[in-house]
């Protein structure tokens, strides 16, 4: 199998299902955040993180590509003829949410309380984690959006917000894990 078709040259892609749709469509921009943000949950799993945290990032990856695909699928094509669901894989359930949760409750009780908004940064590794969640925001708004033109199953909207409050959390364990400063960001006043 070829990586390329040539099918999208004049600026089309196809979805599941088959329909073909402008590349600037608001669900290939979905899922096209979504798989940017896959990319750079791959970076923060590259930087000085534990074991598990590697596997929780390794199992989110898996579920960004299970929201992709959700993403990607033409809601008008998603039930095949013989009553079945196109998509046969795993499903964005309230189990992969409460993961997140748990997650970010057990980094938590290792953290100092949060008295202020914090200034992103202070080491690479909690800068990525940063960006990630600002492009796993993007990622929510988008999906939002398109759920409000053409419904997709709510658990991917609840997995990307509880997503990027997990990489919130994440950046404060790893800014205390590499010695790295928070700044609290404290209002100026002139």
């Amino acid at each position: 199998m070829k990586i390329y078709t040539k099918t999208g040259d004049k600026g089309t892609t196809a979805l599941f299902g088959g329909t073909r749709v402008p590349k600037h469509n608001l669900r290939i921009d979905s899922y096209g955040t979504v798989d940017e943000l896959n990319s750079w949950i791959g970076l923060i799993r590259d930087q000085p993180v534990d074991d598990h945290t590697k596997n929780i990032l390794i199992q989110i990856q898996d579920d960004l590509f299970t929201a992709g695909a959700i993403l990607a699928t033409d809601p008008e094509k998603l039930i095949l003829k013989n009553g079945k669901e196109r998509l046969n894989i795993p499903k964005i359930n309230d189990e992969k949410i409460e993961l997140l949760e748990k997650e970010m409750d057990a980094m938590d009780q290792e953290l100092p309380p949060m008295t202020h908004f914090i200034l992103p940064g202070g080491n690479q590794s909690v800068s990525f984690c940063h960006i990630t969640r600002t492009v796993c925001r993007r990622a929510e708004r988008l999906a939002t959006e398109l759920h409000a033109q053409s419904p997709i199953d709510t658990q991917v909207l609840k997995y990307l917000n509880r997503l990027s409050d997990y990489l919130f959390v994440l950046a404060r364990k790893l800014s205390q894990d590499l010695q790295a400063e928070e700044i609290k960001w404290i209002p100026k006043k002139y």
